[in-house]
């Protein structure tokens, strides 16, 4: 018994409860004709989809600059990169990895600028990266219409200029990932190819995390002090870990349009770093350490819950709880973190 309270103490009440509410509703589902298969398959796929926006926050939270509720500054510079490679008429695979490397490109260059404010506001981090966020997307807003894009399948017909709102992906690289390399059973589906380049971006970031400069990064976010008597430049890291995190942010967006088949500009991106936050503090990060397996594990459950939460509880109570229980646990949860006195360990 003592074990299991040590365990229970350590992964966390919340956690617990969500696994477990995650695990009741994958028992309801077939009493209520919701098929497990399907709902395994978009489990799946949200996951692909989502986690690169989870793992872009890690790095940042390892330099002690907490969450980074900035990261709607790398989904731009994502969006920049995937229009850019519309505009260039690129299309298929060559179209996605074009639209990568300018992604990376533009949100790297966002990333410097905002590592050295946030340099600038040690302490403030979260508050200030929050309001650097909105006021980035409130300003891009601007600069989706005066920005000279002149392609047909992204600028307003009757106008002849400015973006669209939401810009279709089909004949471009719609779904590239998604439905490449399938492994179908019944109605399970299984993505290879997706979580196949999400794994690469994974172990990518784990092999960053243990090299000289991440160890320094890491070292900043422990103990600052020790890692400026080590001879650290720790403004140096933590601008490089706002960097990676913006990068990171910047590709994460590309899995996500491309799942959902479209672009969404203007103030779609707003509130985006809300759920990715939420996801790795279920996962078991705190505000200043966190790991891959947190991102994996708060992940899969936040979009577990997310996944069936609509189609059991419609099917019980006939009517959609589904974004009431989005908000109360995105935000419960960061409360939660923000609150609590105690670092999860790893």
């Amino acid at each position: 018994m003592e074990k299991i309270r040590i365990f229970l103490r350590e992964f966390g009440w919340p956690r617990v409860i969500i696994f477990l509410f995650l695990l009741s509703l994958f028992i309801v589902a077939p009493f209520v004709d919701v098929s497990i298969g399907a709902s395994l398959k978009d489990l799946i796929n949200r996951f692909g989809m989502n986690s690169l926006m989870v793992l872009a926050l890690v790095p940042m939270i390892q330099a002690g600059c907490g969450l980074n509720f900035g990261l709607s500054l790398g989904i731009i510079g994502g969006l920049l990169g995937s229009t850019l490679a519309m505009q260039t008429g690129a299309q298929g695979a060559m179209g996605f990895t074009l639209a990568i490397i300018f992604s990376v490109f533009f949100s790297s260059i966002i990333g410097w600028a905002y590592g050295i404010m946030l340099n600038r506001v040690k302490g403030e981090e979260m508050t200030i990266a929050l309001y650097i966020g909105f006021a980035a997307v409130m300003f891009m807003s601007i600069m989706w219409i005066l920005l000279p894009y002149s392609s047909a399948n992204m600028v307003w017909a009757y106008a002849g200029r400015g973006l669209r709102t939401t810009i279709s992906l089909e004949g471009f690289w719609d779904k590239i990932l998604s439905t490449h390399l399938v492994i179908k059973i019944q109605k399970f589906e299984f993505p290879l190819m997706l979580i196949l380049f999400v794994s690469i971006c994974f172990a990518l970031m784990k092999l960053f995390m243990h090299t000289k400069t991440g160890t320094a990064i890491t070292a900043v976010g422990s103990n600052p002090e020790f890692a400026r008597a080590s001879g650290i430049n720790i403004e140096r890291a933590r601008t490089i870990s706002t960097i990676v995190s913006t990068a990171t942010g910047g590709v994460g967006i590309l899995l996500y349009q491309q799942s959902f088949g479209f672009i969404q500009l203007y103030q779609a991106p707003l509130f985006m770093p809300f759920p990715a936050v939420a996801a790795i503090l279920i996962g078991g990060a705190s505000v200043n350490k966190a790991s891959i397996l947190n991102v994996i594990i708060g992940t899969l459950l936040f979009q577990g819950v997310l996944t069936m939460t609509p189609s059991v509880i419609n099917s019980i109570l006939q009517t959609d709880m589904s974004e009431v229980i989005r908000i109360v646990l995105s935000n419960g949860m960061i409360l939660y973190a923000l609150t609590r006195k105690t670092q999860v360990t790893r």
